[in-house]
C-alpha cells in the first residue's frame, strides 16, 4: 500500500539529511503520527523514555557529547509540561535542543478539548509557556508553515538553547507535497578578535584563560589548546565545561582545574598574578565565578563569546567560537606575537579542604579517587547535582578522550540518567561502535528519574551507573546541619539497597552493592567488560560535608558537638513538631 507524504514525514525526512539520527521522547496520542513517520524511515531511530525529562535530557547530553542536534519529542498536556523542566535546563546552560510538541487538532482550539494549550477561551497557552525556555518556539497553524518554521527552529537552536515547534495532531497528518528541502541556515555572527590582540599585546606578564561551556558547544577544543600554546596560558574551565581544557597529565598540564563553588583555590590565584584574565565561551555565572571576584576585579578582564560575562569587562561577541579563535591564534603569531607575555609560575594542583568524617560507608574524596584509578581513556563521565556532583567535579578526572557533562544551569536532579543515555546513543552513531558512558549520581537523583535505567536496559547501552547512597538528600541534611542548628532532617531516607533491588526488578541488569572502596573499584572494573549497562551502589554517608566552598565557609561550631545518627536511627521524633 502506497503511504502520503504527511507534514510528519517531512519533518523526519529533513531530519534525516540534517544528519540526525536519534529521536528521544515519549509517544502518545498528539505525537504518535511523528512516531509512525520515523517507523517507516531506516536512518532514524525513535528512543522511547520513561518520562519527558529524561527524554528531554536525553536530547541535551546527545547534544552536549559533539555529535549533533539532540532532538526531543513529546505529547500535549502534561507530557508536553514535564519536558519544561528538561528544556530550561538546556536554555539556561545554552544547549542546542529541537522539541516537536504535539498539540490537540486545530478545529478544537478553545473549545474545551483534552489537553487544549492553544490558549485561546482561558486555555493555557504553550506557545507563551515554551517561549520562556526556548531561544525559539513556533505554534505551526498550516501545513504550508513547515517547509520554513523547521530550518528555522534547528537554526535558532544551533545558536545555544532549544528550539520548540508545536505540532497540532490535525497538521500532522496533512497530506503535503515531498521534495520540499530543508532550508539553509543563516550565517552566525563571527566576532572580531583584534581588540583582544591588542590587548594581549600590551601585557606584561602570564596571561590565565578561563574557559566555558560555549567551548563545548562549538568544539573548539583544539582552537583553544593552540591560543594557550601561542599565550603561553593555564586555562581554567568553569564546572559545566570541565572537559574543555584537556587532561592533565596528558599534555596539558596547564590546565588549572575547576573554577567557582566546587573549584580549586590555584585558580584564583593564579588569576590575581596575570597580567591579562581572558574568558572564553562563558558568562561566568555565580556558581562558576564565586570566588574569583575580587581577582577579576584586580585583573584587565576580556571577554569573546556568544553572551557576555555578568562582570564588567571587554567583550567581543561571537556565535562561530572556533572561527574566532583561529583568527585570534593567527593574530598572535609570527610578527604579531606578544612579546611581553611570560609564561606564569607554576601553580600547584589544590584542593578544597572539607572537615574531617569517619562515619559508616565511602568517603566521596576515596569514591573518585577509585573511579580515577578504574576507569580507562576514552569514557564518558555525566554527573548529577547535589554532594555527589560537588565530589566528581571537584576530584575527579576528565578522562582523555572523554567528556565530562553536569548540569549546572538549573541543577535539576535526575538530569544524569537521561543524559548518559543521550551520550552513549551518541558514540554509537560517532564511532559505530560502544564507547562506555559513567553516570555519577546520589540516591536523591536516582529516586526522581532512575527509573530510565531500564531504558538502558531495553537498548543494551553501555553505561555504568555510580550510585553514592547515603540515604538522603544530603545536600539538603548538610544545610539543615550548618544553617538550622541541626534540630531536625526532612531530607533522610528509609535505608535501601538499590543495587540489589535493581537486580531483582531487571533480571538482565548486572548490579550490586558495595560498602567499602575496594569493592567499589572491583565493581566498576567488572562493569567495563559487560555487553550493556551495570549499576553500581555505593554505601556513603549524609553526614559528611562534601567540596563545596559555601558550606566550608559557613560556621561549624554547631557541629563540634555533633553526634552521628545513622538512617536507621532516624525517624519523626527528629523533626520538629511545627512540621
Amino acid at each position: 500500500m502506497s503511504r502520503k507524504y504527511r507534514v510528519v514525514d517531512h519533518i523526519v525526512r529533513q531530519l534525516a539529511c540534517a544528519g540526525i539520527e536519534y529521536i528521544f521522547g515519549v509517544d502518545g496520542a498528539n505525537i504518535e503520527d511523528l512516531y509512525d513517520a520515523a517507523y517507516f524511515r531506516p536512518d532514524v531511530t525513535a528512543v522511547l523514555a520513561k518520562h519527558e525529562f529524561s527524554a528531554a535530557t536525553m536530547a541535551d547530553g546527545y547534544s552536549r557529547s559533539g555529535t549533533g542536534l539532540g532532538v526531543v519529542a513529546a505529547t500535549s498536556g502534561g507530557g508536553a509540561l514535564n519536558l519544561v523542566p528538561g528544556l530550561g535546563e538546556s536554555y539556561a546552560s545554552r544547549i542546542p535542543v529541537l522539541a516537536l510538541v504535539g498539540q490537540p487538532a486545530t478545529g478544537m482550539d478553545g473549545r474545551g478539548s483534552f489537553q487544549d494549550t492553544s490558549g485561546r477561551n482561558g486555555s493555557l497557552d504553550a506557545e507563551a509557556l515554551f517561549a520562556q525556555v526556548s531561544v525559539y518556539c513556533k505554534r505551526v497553524r498550516n501545513a504550508a508553515e513547515i517547509v520554513s518554521a523547521l530550518p528555522a527552529a534547528i537554526a535558532a537552536a544551533k545558536t545555544g538553547g532549544p528550539a520548540v515547534l508545536l505540532l497540532p495532531k490535525d497538521i500532522q497528518q496533512t497530506v503535503i507535497k515531498p521534495g520540499c528541502a530543508l532550508g539553509v541556515a543563516g550565517r552566525r555572527s563571527v566576532g572580531d578578535p583584534h581588540p583582544i590582540a591588542r590587548a594581549v599585546r600590551r601585557t606584561a606578564g602570564p596571561v590565565t584563560i578561563i574557559a566555558g561551556e560555549q567551548v563545548a558547544r562549538d568544539d573548539a577544543r583544539a582552537e583553544l589548546a593552540e591560543l594557550r600554546g601561542v599565550l603561553r596560558a593555564q586555562v581554567a574551565c568553569v564546572p559545566d565545561a570541565k572537559d574543555v581544557a584537556g587532561t592533565p597529565g596528558f599534555g596539558s598540564s596547564s590546565a588549572l582545574g575547576v573554577t567557582g563553588v566546587m573549584g580549586h583555590p590555584g585558580v584564583a590565584r593564579a588569576v590575581a598574578e596575570s597580567g591579562l584574565c581572558l574568558v572564553v565561551g562563558t558568562r561566568l555565572s555565580v556558581t562558576a565565578r564565586a570566588g574569583l571576584e575580587d581577582a577579576l576585579a584586580a585583573v584587565p578582564t576580556m571577554s569573546i563569546g556568544s553572551a557576555p560575562p555578568y562582570l564588567a569587562c571587554t567583550h567581543i561577541h561571537t556565535d562561530d567560537l572556533r572561527t574566532s579563535l583561529r583568527m585570534l591564534t593567527e593574530a598572535l603569531t609570527g610578527a604579531g606575537r606578544a612579546a611581553g607575555i611570560r609564561v606564569p609560575d607554576v601553580v600547584p594542583h589544590t584542593e578544597l579542604t572539607p572537615p574531617h568524617f569517619d562515619g559508616p560507608g565511602v568517603r566521596y574524596r576515596d569514591a573518585m579517587a577509585e573511579l580515577d584509578r578504574t576507569l580507562p581513556a576514552g569514557v564518558d563521565i555525566v554527573v548529577d547535582a547535589g554532594n555527589t556532583g560537588a565530589a566528581a567535579i571537584h576530584y575527579l578526572p576528565v578522562r582523555r578522550r572523554g567528556r565530562f557533562a553536569v548540569a549546572l544551569g538549573m541543577g535539576g536532579m535526575g538530569y544524569s540518567f537521561g543524559a548518559g543515555i543521550g551520550m552513549a546513543f551518541a558514540r554509537r552513531k560517532a564511532q559505530g561502535t560502544s564507547r562506555r558512558v559513567v553516570v555519577i549520581a546520589g540516591d536523591g537523583a536516582f529516586y526522581m528519574h532512575g527509573m530510565e535505567v531500564h531504558t538502558a536496559v531495553h537498548y543494551r547501552l553501555p553505561i555504568t551507573f555510580v550510585l553514592l547512597n547515603n540515604n538522603a538528600h544530603a545536600m539538603c541534611v548538610t544545610r539543615e546541619q550548618l544553617y538550622y542548628d541541626d534540630l531536625y532532617s526532612y531530607n533522610r531516607f528509609t535505608p535501601s539497597h538499590l543495587g540489589a533491588g535493581l537486580a531483582t526488578m531487571f533480571p538482565k541488569l548486572s548490579s550490586t552493592d558495595v560498602s567499602d572502596a575496594a569493592g567499589l573499584a572491583e565493581a566498576v572494573r567488572a562493569s567495563l567488560d559487560i555487553d550493556g549497562p551495570s549499576v553500581v551502589s555505593v554505601e556513603c554517608a549524609a553526614d559528611e560535608i562534601p567540596p563545596f566552598a559555601p558550606f566550608l565557609g559557613a560556621s561549624v561550631s554547631n557541629r563540634t558537638n555533633h553526634q552521628y545518627v545513622s538512617p536507621t536511627q532516624e525517624d519523626h521524633a527528629h523533626v520538629a513538631a511545627s512540621a
